[in-house]
């Protein structure tokens, strides 16, 4: 039998000592037919993972080659422009001020005795707001009245002495020179009155402030003084108001006008003010002046409207929107702020063309904030990219991700007649 082993017990040692140890016989196995058919149907199957395994390795790295490829191509949204939107006028803030506004100070030392006036409160040219009570100026008066007295009766004998010596002198009863210097004494007498007249002149119109009469009509807007308040005035002082008073019966407004509007804005011409507190209403105002000249730091015209306000609807300091008419632009077309690019060479806009990018130079017609009217550079069909990064640049390949406003020439292209 095949793969048997015989096995010679009865074998002794030739010394007869010991057995012999038994002779193991061992044969090569023989592999059938269908080992050899199971290890080739084997062999095929390994050789077909490896080849599939091979072909799909090759697969996925094309796949990944051509998504990174895909992916390297940045995508945009962009936008078409549009029609300009916007109308023959733009509307400015501005601050209102009072036509006539002052602080009221006081002329003369004393103590306030009483104030008729508080704030709110409308008064008229030449009425009582306050009293100051002027001891000191009262008694400075008193004493400038009775040295004017003393110098006028001074004044009389030398001008009697005068007189008297000038007719000895036709007879020869007294000297030229004793004639001389009564004429003379009558002269400085002279002048030490007019100086005394001066005196009491001032201190009487330092005693006439101590009364302070509203300087023109207005409103009241500030009192910073009370009764028995020290009153303090001269040079070496420091000023104390005592009322802020303001002319609102016809307001001034100054408005800040850019640059690029500043020829459309005339002397005489016609302005609208709106303001939130009165929705739907308008105020008519005139153009007054205007600096004419541009402020470098803001580059804008700085120009005065005024405004009647004779029913005292407006108020000082109120913030405002002037309305200015401009002339009317030729057609031009609109889009959104964030299209815009700043560069050194000057401002442009991407546009996507065949696939690619272009950075188009565009010239800024009027700026509405959240949009910009294009005077030259776009056209219609032009799409502009959005929110551009700031290291796009010509040539650049893009891929367009979405379309807004798509102008109807190219819907018409793309779906046909509907």
């Amino acid at each position: 039998m095949t793969g048997t082993t015989e096995i010679n017990s009865t074998q002794t040692h030739p010394s007869g000592e010991y057995p012999l140890v038994p002779e193991i016989t061992k044969e090569e196995p023989k592999l059938t037919r269908g080992s050899w058919i199971g290890m080739a149907v084997v062999a095929v199957i390994v050789a077909a993972v490896v080849v599939f395994g091979i072909l799909a390795r090759r697969g996925s790295q094309r796949t990944l080659e051509k998504e990174t490829t895909a992916s390297a191509i940045p995508s945009v949204n962009v936008i078409y422009p549009t029609s300009s939107t916007l109308s023959s006028e733009i509307a400015l803030p501005g601050n209102t001020q009072a036509y006539m506004d002052t602080p009221i100070y006081s002329r003369t030392n004393g103590y306030l005795k009483s104030w008729y006036f508080d704030i709110g409160r409308h008064v008229r040219k030449g009425q009582l707001m306050a009293q100051i009570e002027t001891p000191e100026v009262d008694q400075q008066l008193q004493v400038a009245q009775a040295d004017l007295k003393s110098a006028e009766a001074n004044l009389d004998l030398a001008n009697t002495t005068s007189t008297r010596y000038q007719n000895l002198l036709k007879t020869n009863s007294v000297s030229k020179q004793e004639t001389d210097v009564a004429m003379s004494d009558a002269s400085a007498k002279k002048a030490a009155v007019d100086a005394s007249m001066a005196n009491v002149r001032r201190l009487e119109q330092l005693q006439s402030f101590e009364k302070v009469y509203a300087p023109f009509d207005g409103i009241v807007t500030a009192r910073n003084t009370d009764v028995g308040r020290l009153i303090s005035a001269g040079q070496n002082t420091t000023p104390q108001e005592l009322f802020h008073l303001a002319a609102i019966g016809k307001l001034r407004v100054y408005v800040a006008v850019p640059e690029a509007y500043s020829s459309a804005i005339k002397d005489g011409g016609k302005a609208t003010l709106t303001l939130d507190e009165y929705p739907g209403k308008t105020f008519e105002g005139t153009i007054t002046r205007n600096s004419n000249a541009i402020d470098q730091s803001s580059r804008t015209l700085n120009v005065e409207v005024d405004v009647d306000n004779a029913k005292g609807e407006l108020l000082p300091g109120a913030y405002v929107f002037v309305h200015f008419k401009v002339p009317e632009h030729a057609a031009s077309l609109m889009i959104p702020s964030n299209t815009l690019l700043f560069r050194s060479e000057g401002l442009r806009v991407g546009v996507v063309r065949d696939g690619r990018v272009q950075l188009v130079p565009v010239t800024i017609g009027r700026d509405a904030g959240a949009t910009v009217e294009i005077a030259a550079g776009l056209t219609p069909n032009d799409a502009v990219i959005l929110d551009p990064s700031d290291s796009l640049a010509s040539g650049q390949e893009v891929e367009i991700a979405n379309r807004i406003n798509e102008p109807a020439t190219q819907t018409n292209k793309k779906g046909g007649a509907r």
